[in-house]
């Protein structure tokens, strides 16, 4: 009996030992009950949160062609109220992005520099912007401007200067001249966003140099976070909307070959790719987890472009990456232009539908699922 009291006693205080020691450890908890502090309570855990934090995301727009309407030849091809109008329905929906781009297709200055001569005037075009147009790009949130194309040098280098002293005043960057602007880097949300534009015309950095291209994305590529690049390529016109992956020749101009480029640009550092050139709306593709657009179409082209057919269509086109620079989604936005008005949101979604079946036809094996409502999706890997 004695022994079974010693044993008893000894288990007791073996007992309380380790309830002392858990209690000094912390790792049970106290009661808050009205009986008092010290009271022995339950085991206590950190609570986990309901959600885990979200990687962060970048918004970027981008649209195609941008020329608000010109004084050459003759001041009736200007818009009423100067423009005003022109991209009041669209304005807020851009301003929503992080970094907003758009193709200037022409120039915007008021006085000097020669205008070019065409030797078959029937497909060609002189284009001269007030100034005091760049105000409505400026309002509608436009960050990045591309000024490789055929018509930035419409009114020769003097016409190309003082456009460039227009969008600088304004605080707007711009790209694509050689030996000019080849490139620039801004910052937005807290990120350096570099852009380099490309055209098959002189004087802009050439779309169909394509080692020249890489070693300038690779330079924008130590200097930026991300980088966007834009080309003006491809043959125009509502029989050249598919992409044919050769050399496109059009009006006897080698227009580059803008599917070889495009992957060209991506291999070598490109974050996004930006195409336009052709009038009408082009597929877009998923390559090495980076979308490319291949052609952006018409955006706001008032008075001297034809907007017959799909040449009247185009997307405003939503791109969010990834900390990396990786697509994550996208959404088309439909609109449409008519020869008086701006861009107007689109309730049939036509350019929506014309990107669905292109996309289909020239790249059917694309990792992305486009969605009847405009939306773009990686495809999930089987």
């Amino acid at each position: 009996m004695p022994t079974l009291f010693v044993r008893l006693g000894l288990f007791l205080l073996a007992a309380a030992s380790m309830w002392w020691s858990a209690e000094a450890s912390g790792w049970l908890g106290r009661s808050s009950s009205p009986d008092g502090p010290g009271q022995l309570d339950t085991l206590t855990l950190p609570q986990a949160p309901d959600t885990l934090p979200q990687p962060r995301m970048y918004r970027v727009i981008g649209v195609g062609d941008i020329m608000l309407g010109t004084n050459y030849p003759s001041p009736s091809y200007l818009p009423p109220d100067d423009g005003a109008a022109l991209l009041a329905d669209v304005r807020d929906t851009l301003r929503q992005a992080d970094v907003t781009f758009g193709n200037l297709e022409g120039t915007m200055f008021d006085q000097g520099g020669s205008p070019k001569t065409c030797k078959d005037p029937s497909v060609c075009y002189v284009f001269r912007t007030p100034s005091r147009y760049v105000q409505h790009l400026v309002d509608a949130g436009f960050d990045l401007l591309s000024l490789a194309n055929n018509h930035s040098g419409d009114f020769g280098p003097e016409g190309r200067r003082q456009t460039m002293a227009t969008l600088r005043q304004a605080g707007l960057a711009f790209a694509g001249l050689e030996g000019v602007c080849e490139t620039v880097v801004i910052e937005r949300a807290g990120k350096r966003w570099g852009l380099c534009a490309f055209a098959p015309n002189t004087g802009t950095c050439d779309l169909r140099n394509i080692p020249r291209a890489q070693a300038l994305v690779r330079q924008l590529k130590e200097q930026a976070d991300f980088v966007i690049v834009s080309f003006h390529g491809g043959a125009e016109g509502a029989t050249h909307q598919h992409v044919p992956q050769r050399i496109e020749n059009f009006h006897g101009e080698n227009r580059g070959d803008v599917h070889a480029f495009a992957h060209a640009v991506v291999d070598a550092g490109a974050d996004i790719v930006f195409g336009h050139g052709p009038h009408v709306t082009r597929a877009v593709e998923l390559y090495n987890d980076r979308i490319i657009a291949y052609s952006l179409g018409n955006f706001c082209t008032y008075g001297r472009f034809s907007l017959a057919g799909p040449a009247g269509i185009a997307p405003i086109l939503q791109v969010d990456i990834d900390e990396q620079g990786r697509f994550v989604a996208g959404q088309i936005i439909p609109t449409y232009q008519q020869k008086h008005h701006g861009p107007k949101f689109d309730p049939q979604g036509r350019v929506i539908q014309a990107i669905i079946e292109l996309t289909r036809a020239d790249f059917p094996d694309t990792p992305l699922d486009l969605l009847p409502n405009g939306q773009i999706k990686r495809r999930p890997v089987e």
